[in-house]
């Protein structure tokens, strides 16, 4: 059994290295950011817009993922991720054109957004109910991972070289994008998709490999659950059926983003700049945020299945409403600002780590019936994505180099986890500690 359940682990986590290179390549812009604005000539607009591409690949890659997971399987959409992220890293640093730069950024993009799908569905449908949300968690463990693993190499690199540093803070995903492409494919296919394609024999295997205790009672649930679902025959979301999932993901998905966070990853040294500390401090306090969202997402793995997804959103409204703040005074009043905002952003990566970043993807993952699973959770990727797109943009448009600006833009995500908070305590059921099929039950599904 103790063989079995290391097989479960170990195909989790490589499943989960897809989030990895996520949190990398999301993160490794905030290095390069500059240097690329000023090597090609960018004014502030297409400046946003560099830094936007890849989470506008995420967009697309986020809506298309879906259709192939469902189609050929989980397992083989993870080793064209990993194939995206290999070719994303070698041409970004090697493209001498800024056009080349769009491109290779907006593959990389795709692989992101593909990411965000397969990676937790393919864990959540390996994965038995009592440990489903601290697997899941593995996939968020592993982004935060890359996040941390960026901000470290875009301080030491221009250490060690100053000339095209820049090239090489993109280029070095290649390294562990070539990792997950040669493990990936020693993975099983999800025993969930092996019953949608009727393959029973080999579900039950796979299943044998996890260790699950009770196989012939759990394959004969997910079945009679697939058979349930022959209302959804179209495999479409918008149905009166699904529109209680499909609001629920929308919503998670919106207040994820909104609370700020990918002005933050993306722009963590620019912030600290802005603040008044020099580039190369900048760059090291960054790594006091990846560290900070490294520890606090351990935590969460330990949270995730015994405080329950909607008190952990509901807490973490609250604290991020109290770190936004602090980070906004310290901004709009001049004799706050230095350390202030460090304990302010530090705090918020804290709190959203161990809520927000923990739950977002285990909820969406968790509401949706297995065959239109992949797509609904496409669905909330989507939103999450082109709101993380719209905030990479428009924040240097509007921030500038302007504290007063900055102090006032993070009030306004403050009141977004206000709204959160009136939200989730309204119409979020709690889903932890049930199967996917009893969650499926209590939807009317």
């Amino acid at each position: 059994m103790k063989h079995k359940n290391n097989f479960l682990i170990y195909s989790a986590l490589i499943a989960a290295l897809s989030g990895l290179l996520l949190g990398f390549n999301l993160a490794v812009i905030s290095g390069a950011e500059k240097s690329i604005q000023i090597v090609f000539g960018l004014n502030v607009f297409w400046h946003g817009f560099t830094v936007a591409i890849a989470i506008f690949g995420a967009v697309i890659g986020s809506l298309i993922a879906g259709k192939p997971a469902d189609r050929y399987g989980r397992k083989q959409l993870l080793i064209v991720i990993a194939f995206l992220y290999v070719v994303s890293g070698i041409g970004a640093a090697l493209s001498m054109h800024w056009g080349g730069v769009l491109v290779y950024r907006f593959l990389g993009g795709l692989a992101v957004g593909a990411s965000t799908i397969v990676g937790p569905t393919y864990i959540a449908e390996i994965a038995p109910a009592d440990k489903r949300g601290r697997l899941v968690v593995l996939f968020q463990l592993n982004v935060v991972t890359g996040i941390l693993l960026a901000f470290l190499s875009n301080y030491m690199i221009p250490l060690v070289t100053e000339q095209n540093s820049w090239r090489w803070m993109l280029g070095v995903q290649t390294i562990p994008a070539m990792l997950f492409f040669i493990l990936a494919f020693a993975l099983p296919q999800s025993p969930r998709w092996l019953l949608m394609k009727n393959e029973r024999e080999k579900a039950v295997k796979v299943l044998e490999e996890m260790g699950e205790s009770c196989i012939n009672e759990f394959v004969v649930s997910i079945e009679d659950s697939l058979q349930s679902e022959q209302v959804i025959k179209s495999g479409k979301l918008f149905t009166g059926k699904l529109r209680l999932p499909v609001i629920l993901a929308i919503l998670v998905a919106f207040f994820n983003q909104f609370s700020g966070i990918n002005a933050i990853i993306a722009y963590a040294p620019r912030v600290f700049e802005i603040s008044g500390l020099d580039q190369t401090s900048s760059l090291f306090q960054s790594i006091s945020i990846g560290i900070t969202n490294v520890i606090f997402t351990l935590l969460a793995v330990l949270f995730v299945d015994s405080f329950g997804r909607k008190k952990l959103i509901l807490f973490g409204s609250v604290g991020l409403f109290l770190m936004l703040s602090l980070v906004s005074m310290a901004f709009l009043f001049e004799h706050l600002r230095g350390i202030l905002i460090l304990i302010g952003l530090i705090g918020y990566i804290a709190f959203y780590a161990v809520t927000l970043g923990a739950v977002g993807l285990v909820y969406i993952s968790e509401i949706f019936p297995t065959k239109v699973r992949a797509k609904g959770l496409a669905l909330g990727c989507f939103t999450l994505w082109l709101s993380a797109a719209l905030i990479a943009w428009f924040f240097p448009i509007i921030t500038g180099n302007n504290p007063l600006a900055t102090g006032y833009t993070f009030a306004f995500f403050a009141l977004i986890m206000v709204l959160q908070f009136f939200v989730v305590s309204r119409v979020l059921p709690e889903t932890k500690g049930k199967s996917l099929e009893q969650i499926q039950k209590e939807f009317g599904l």
